[in-house]
């Protein structure tokens, strides 16, 4: 019974992923009719330069136009699925534009690899509710605001003064997501524009160490969880 159990996890598992790939391209189809013809798009185009080329190329022979055709296919699901998720990944965040805490759920699940994220703010103003987020990368700190109200500026600056106490070499930037800012959408490429100044190892230390900053212990209104964001897209149908 152990053996039929192992066997028949494959079958229960492959039906949910492929659930969850439609209901991703629903709700980019129903909020993003553009993006569903990009899709459309970069899955036909290999397809047609394989016909093309196989007229051209390999003219009278079958095997190699199927082959080529083949190919074809394979790339243009490889492209379609790569521009599916560029495309759900700017619907999701186009549906979190405007919300409060948004921009952690977006650093945390659009910023990957030497980043070092939080989708909980590093401060907070218990009256304004102004928050203030962090990520370290390759540029070196960055500090998020979803505000341009004059407490936001101080509480941005306040945590900017004790990042620099801390790690005084390390350069600190500033990005400001919403109104006179840029948008919710924009943050990811904003971030990876700045700069490249520190090491994978220079960011784990820089990271450590500014895990000793003593954080406000008010209750912090929770912003949306990054790691929900693909099952909350299947409520926005």
């Amino acid at each position: 019974m152990g053996t039929m159990a192992k066997s028949s996890e494959p079958t229960t598992k492959e039906p949910g992923r492929f659930r969850q790939l439609v209901d991703v391209f629903k709700m980019t189809a129903k909020y993003d009719k553009a993006g569903v013809v990009m899709i459309a798009a970069v899955f036909v185009l290999p397809i047609v330069l394989a016909i093309v080329l196989s007229i051209f190329l390999y003219p009278g022979n079958w095997l190699m136009w199927i082959l080529s055709i083949v190919l074809g296919i394979l790339f243009g699901v490889l492209l379609a699925m790569l521009m599916l998720n560029r495309r759900a990944e700017k619907v999701a965040f186009d549906q979190l534009e405007g919300r409060q805490g948004a921009v952690g759920a977006v650093i945390t699940s659009a910023l990957r690899g030497k980043w070092r994220t939080s989708d909980m703010p590093v401060a907070f103003n218990p009256k304004t509710q102004d928050l203030v987020f962090r990520a370290i990368g390759k540029p070196g700190v960055v500090l998020i605001t979803e505000s341009n109200s004059a407490a936001s500026k101080r509480l941005l600056n306040d945590e900017r003064k004790k990042t620099q106490r801390l790690v005084p070499t390390v350069p600190v930037h500033h990005v400001l997501v919403g109104e006179g800012g840029i948008k919710l959408t924009e943050l990811k490429s904003a971030m990876k524009k700045l700069p490249k100044q520190l090491r994978k190892d220079e960011i784990l230390a820089v990271d450590t160490r500014l895990a000793s900053l003593k954080r406000d212990q008010m209750p912090i209104p929770k912003g949306i969880d990054p790691n929900r964001i693909r099952s909350s897209r299947s409520q926005m149908r």
